[in-house]
């Protein structure tokens, strides 16, 4: 489940780009990275995985199995589909790739969150603020996200529709999602609002 949860976040990133309507905000931020660096957009996604694992102490978190195979898997399944895959050419179909981009990552990281073999390292930040000071999933995902997509903008990485899309919508997505593969905080129980 946790394999297939990465990967559907691999695919689901990738036609994000490949709808070029606007990256995720953490893409937003690997791309504006990746242009500035010259390194490849799975190599970013990688080092930002790492790099995002430093506030976990404070948080509290623990990275587990799934915290692991996050930082490599999305990076991989992102290069190897951009090589097979082409961007999207009508209005329907860029479109379609937006919205199936958005819902599929939501329902890939529910499917590795509810196992509890460790968040990947940016959702490790989320569920971290989440249980350390009962935010709820979808205003601690919005407010992460809302503050790398700055990040994002100001190093060059393109914002557009598909931006404001996943930046509004991500957060009680991941909720449905992580409750849809049977995800239920011990820690801090429904009262917490998540």
């Amino acid at each position: 489940m946790v394999l297939a949860g990465l990967t559907l976040n691999g695919v689901a990133i990738t036609m994000l780009i490949r709808a070029e309507l606007g990256l995720g905000p953490w893409d937003v931020l690997h791309q504006g990275l990746a242009t500035r660096t010259g390194l490849g957009f799975g190599l970013v996604v990688i080092l930002v995985g790492l790099a995002a694992l430093l506030p976990w102490w404070p948080l509290r978190e623990r990275p587990g199995v799934g915290t692991v195979l996050n930082v490599f898997v999305a990076g991989i399944v992102i290069d190897r589909l951009l090589t097979v895959t082409a961007p999207a050419t009508q209005w329907w179909s860029r479109g379609a790739l937006m919205a199936g981009g958005v819902a599929l990552f939501a329902l890939g990281q529910g499917m590795y969150l509810a196992p509890r073999l460790g968040a990947g390292p940016r959702e490790g930040l989320m569920t971290g603020v989440h249980r350390r000071f009962g935010i709820s999933i979808r205003l601690t995902r919005f407010l992460i996200e809302v503050v790398i997509l700055a990040l994002g903008i100001a190093l060059g990485g393109s914002a557009g529709l598909g931006t404001v899309v996943f930046t509004l919508a991500i957060g009680p997505l991941v909720q449905a999602g992580m409750r849809l593969c049977g995800y239920r905080d011990r820690a801090a129980p429904e009262a917490a609002g998540a």
